[in-house]
């Protein structure tokens, strides 16, 4: 268990395979990716980071070269925005603070490169009620909702004013 929530560093190649694996232990939240998948999304980032392999956030904003139908449902209704592709915090650091710690300090680089907005989707169908919670908690509001068919599964958008 981690008692602690350590630094927040870039992510680095010596963690990526066991990001990559702690990704695609969630693919049901989130995506399966491939090494070459994960590759892109890193290299397309606004920001990649993580806290030790305890947990990861991959984050992209406007105009990203991305083609993910919920990066372009935002793209189509915000000029300026941060959005967050993806979180996955370890089962054994949960309730450790690292999500919160993760979010905080991409809102304050969001908010000094002069962006106003940080947005997501999160899993309605099938239902993913901690990750409800914690974004209730960080002060998102629900800003539009999609079934994506080719996923089998319902999100609702999410946006924090920042």
């Amino acid at each position: 268990m981690v008692n602690h929530v350590g630094e927040i560093a870039a992510l680095s190649a010596q963690d990526a395979e066991t990001l990559l694996t702690l990704n695609n232990a969630h693919q049901k939240e989130t995506s399966f990716l491939t090494q070459r998948d994960w590759d892109h999304l890193v290299s397309q980032a606004y920001s990649a980071t993580a806290i030790g392999t305890e947990g990861f956030l991959i984050t992209f904003d406007q105009g990203a070269d991305y083609d993910s139908p919920n990066f372009v449902w935002f793209e189509e209704k915000y000029d300026v925005f941060v959005y967050v592709d993806r979180i996955v915090v370890s089962a054994a650091a949960r309730g450790q603070g690292v999500a919160r710690t993760l979010y905080e300090s991409l809102i304050n680089m969001a908010r000094a490169d002069g962006h106003t907005k940080i947005v997501c989707e999160v899993n309605l169908d099938p239902p993913n009620p901690g990750s409800d919670a914690f974004h209730d908690q960080m002060g998102f509001v629900e800003v539009g909702r999609a079934h994506l068919k080719e996923r089998e599964k319902t999100v609702r958008y999410l946006c924090k004013s920042i």
